[in-house]
């Protein structure tokens, strides 16, 4: 007989029994104590079970498929407590420490479907966020959010996630974490943009403050910043949440409001009411930025892991890391453009920005470095940016200024005599000779170059020009090594 009927006989023979002046009790408060009751069998199984008694897993297979039944119940009720329901869950999962090899009459909560027991990854493949998804309304709001106005927007972080996630993935698998949460958590502070920073200050793919940054060992100094890179950030990010789940005692919910809102919030909340987000004495103590980061985290993770039963399709492309050994001297920018957009209609400047935070796009990249890369971008590099047309044309165009130049004939002046213009030619015709040139007013570097038809990165290296712009000036002597005419 199941244990949930027999409960139900005993409750409803005590009720018939009673005196006719006695409280009516509702068909809520039944079903709570039927709730008790089945977490009470499922503990007493499981402590035979671990003196030895193998055949407590029956029993506790049992108080699992009792305690559906229940939720079924409750949630048909409109007055019945969900969040009551979504604890009773959430106690029974911290409990379950069975093997792998559980009865195979075991339901979907069975320990073996809930990898890592003992870690938060549990929390993220339990019935406790399936219920979220099914019942919970803020989390139903965030995952519509993400499936219609902010579609593309969780589309672009998907796929900027998989180009960095052989460098983040491992981060958040070594601290026993779930990829998921982590892909919620970026997805909603930086849609996968590794340089994006906010008004506050915060900053990197996982948005830290310079001062949390520095206690994670995110230091930043001239011409770096490491909270931009995806590798560190997210080991930074995981060591931040695992000590959130140690003080918090492991709930979801409150450790990631406490990224968004702080932890000093988190701890006082916790010991103040508790640790269940979403009872209202909790939910209410946070700013109206917390309750809405919280559920759009967690369906954004959601998505991640059921996006096809969402109807999300994601574009089929072949993520594998490679590198690319520079030949030239290059930028950014100019990949960008020499590369042009095979297997990847958006182009390469954000996979490049992202893979290689430490370089600003306009910043020249000597000869010899190795940038991170996508591996079937080896091919268009060596095709379209060692040389030709292709690679001249990217340097031309991002070279070009945004303000045109306007050109100031400088004052003409009568010379007395003819031998006076032979020695003015033939002052300029040894300039050329010697191998220097003197700039003119309104001339810039890439004119020269095209005038002596000179290595451009050879001339910037000669003159020991300054990046990004490697600007000239009037007056300024040019030395024309490199140059043909």
């Amino acid at each position: 007989m199941r244990i949930s009927r027999l409960l139900v006989t005993i409750l409803f023979a005590g009720f018939f029994s009673g005196s006719a002046d006695a409280a009516k009790p509702t068909r809520e408060s039944l079903l709570y104590t039927q709730i008790d009751q089945t977490l009470k069998t499922y503990q007493q199984a499981r402590d035979l079970y671990e003196t030895g008694d193998d055949s407590q897993l029956v029993v506790m297979n049992k108080a699992i498929e009792d305690l559906e039944d229940q939720a079924n119940q409750c949630f048909k009720l409109k007055t019945c407590s969900k969040t009551k329901v979504i604890s009773a869950y959430e106690q029974l999962i911290k409990q379950s420490d069975m093997p792998s090899s559980a009865a195979s009459g075991a339901t979907a909560l069975a320990p073996q479907n809930i990898p890592a027991l003992g870690t938060t990854i549990k929390l993220l493949g339990s019935r406790n966020l399936e219920l979220l998804t099914k019942y919970n309304e803020p989390m139903q709001a965030a995952i519509a959010n993400w499936l219609t106005v902010n579609r593309g927007f969780f589309m672009d972080s998907w796929e900027n996630y998989h180009y960095m996630r052989y460098l983040m993935a491992p981060e958040y698998e070594k601290a026993g974490l779930p990829e998921a949460l982590l892909f919620g958590m970026m997805t909603k502070e930086s849609g996968g943009k590794v340089h994006s920073v906010s008004r506050a200050g915060a900053a990197g793919p996982l948005q830290f403050m310079p001062a949390t940054g520095r206690r994670f060992k995110l230091d930043s100094g001239p011409g770096y910043d490491m909270r931009y890179d995806p590798q560190f950030a997210t080991r930074a990010n995981a060591q931040y949440m695992n000590e959130r789940f140690e003080e918090l005692n492991r709930s979801l919910e409150m450790a990631i409001a406490g990224y968004n809102g702080g932890e000093g919030r988190a701890r006082r909340i916790y010991g103040e009411r508790g640790g269940d987000f979403w009872q209202e004495n909790v939910y209410t103590e946070w700013p109206a930025e917390t309750r809405d980061y919280v559920p759009a985290v967690l369906a954004a993770a959601w998505l991640f892991l059921h996006g096809h039963e969402y109807g999300l399709t994601y574009p089929k492309l072949d993520y594998s890391p490679g590198s690319l050994t520079l030949q030239r001297a290059t930028t950014i920018n100019e990949l960008t453009i020499c590369l042009g957009n095979p297997h990847n209609q958006s182009g390469w400047f954000r996979v490049l920005r992202n893979l290689n935070p430490h370089y600003e796009p306009g910043q020249y990249i000597a000869q010899g470095i190795v940038l991170r890369a996508p591996k079937k971008l080896v091919a268009s590099y060596q095709a379209n940016c060692v040389g030709g047309p292709r690679s001249e044309q990217a340097k031309m165009l991002t070279q070009a200024r945004k303000t045109p130049v306007f050109y100031r004939p400088a004052p003409v002046i009568v010379a007395e005599t003819t031998a006076n213009d032979d020695m003015d030619s033939a002052s300029a015709v040894s300039q050329k000779h010697n191998g220097k040139y003197i700039v003119k007013p309104g001339e810039t570097l890439m004119m020269i170059t095209r005038t002596f038809d000179c290595d451009l990165s050879r001339l910037i290296k000669v003159n020991d020009l300054s990046p990004p712009n490697y600007v000239i000036h009037p007056g300024q002597e040019i030395i024309l090594i490199g140059c043909k005419k």
